[in-house]
């Protein structure tokens, strides 16, 4: 008679909720499918639509091609802007080279953008707080004149500044920064400057707060906790970020496959979230790979409930219906 198979060592499961995708990822890749089925393929997309390379390769799949500069794409092809944003050269360059292109720049990161250019008309110098090189800073910056802006990424960088006009000055931020990170820099620019101008209501977007909010509210009872997301993306890396900092090992991982056993030894209770470009769909490919070698439970702790979406642009809500 066969030997009964050893028990399985049980793990319980505490899964963070929100997580995975916001409205704004939503609505990028619902622009792409929708403009696909519109022109038919291909579609070009400047830049990665999100930064997740599961829903790249979709996207991929059903006749995306994913290029970083506008001049990749063909006379007559139709382009996509990705979610993060761009300079306002970009859709000048389609303009006028006669391009049909879409806009899947998230609306909370366009309402940066117009902030930028309400302060900038106003006279005023902004301080803008975020990563250096990732593309959401990128199109902020190419939506004023240069030397408009200076970007801050720490605490020393407020100290380091000495701008021209210290009475006339604003801060903006990007939206997937680190909420505490964040907090610290702008108290630092109050105590340096108390004339900077606040923006009228909080940058960084509700989706990145809320994850980072879901992590904390987790954290005390989890051994170690896994990030669904990609190694680009910004507000999963600050997922990471804000578990280590309450004390727990984190590591982010891009799918199921990714995963080290070895960093599971010794957890009787592993944390989970998934970044906000990251879908649904890995985060149920990494629990059914667990079960593979334990016993596992779920509970999911859900902190806020997100009811937000966004429209889509003018033009393919037709295509919607």
């Amino acid at each position: 008679m066969a030997e009964p198979a050893p028990a399985r060592r049980p793990l319980e499961l505490l899964i963070a909720a929100p997580r995975g995708f916001c409205a704004g990822v939503d609505r990028a890749i619902r622009i792409v499918e929708l403009a696909i089925e519109k022109n038919g393929a291909p579609v070009y997309v400047r830049h990665e639509i999100v930064h997740n390379k599961f829903v790249v390769d979709s996207l991929k799949a059903k006749g995306a091609i994913f290029v970083e500069e506008l001049d990749e794409v063909p006379d007559g092809a139709p382009v996509v802007f990705s979610a993060h944003g761009v300079p306002k050269s970009v859709p000048a360059a389609a303009q006028d080279r006669g391009l049909d292109y879409l806009d899947a720049t998230c609306p909370l990161v366009s309402k940066v953008h117009r902030q930028a250019e309400r302060l900038v008309a106003a006279g005023r110098h902004i301080l803008f707080i975020g990563h250096a090189g990732h593309p959401e800073v990128i199109g902020t910056f190419g939506q004023v004149p240069p030397g408009a802006m200076t970007l801050i990424e720490t605490v020393e960088d407020v100290a380091a500044l000495a701008p021209a006009d210290p009475a006339n000055l604003a801060f903006l931020t990007q939206t997937t920064l680190s909420v505490d990170d964040t907090a610290a820099v702008v108290a630092a620019l109050h105590a340096r400057f108390p004339l900077v101008q606040a923006p009228h209501g909080e940058d960084i977007c509700y989706a990145t707060s809320n994850r980072q909010a879901a992590v904390k509210a987790i954290a005390a009872a989890c051994d170690a906790l896994l990030v669904i997301g990609a190694p680009n993306s910004s507000n999963s890396l600050r997922l990471v970020e804000v578990a280590e900092r309450q004390g727990i090992r984190a590591a982010l991982i891009q799918r199921a496959a990714d995963l080290d056993w070895a960093f599971l030894d010794g957890v009787g209770t592993l944390g989970l979230t998934a970044g906000a470009s990251a879908p649904e769909l890995l985060v149920r490919e990494l629990v059914d790979r667990l079960s593979t070698r334990f016993d596992v439970t779920e509970r999911e702790e859900e902190t806020t409930r997100e009811t937000i979406a966004f429209k889509l642009p003018r033009g393919l809500e037709s295509a919607a219906a």
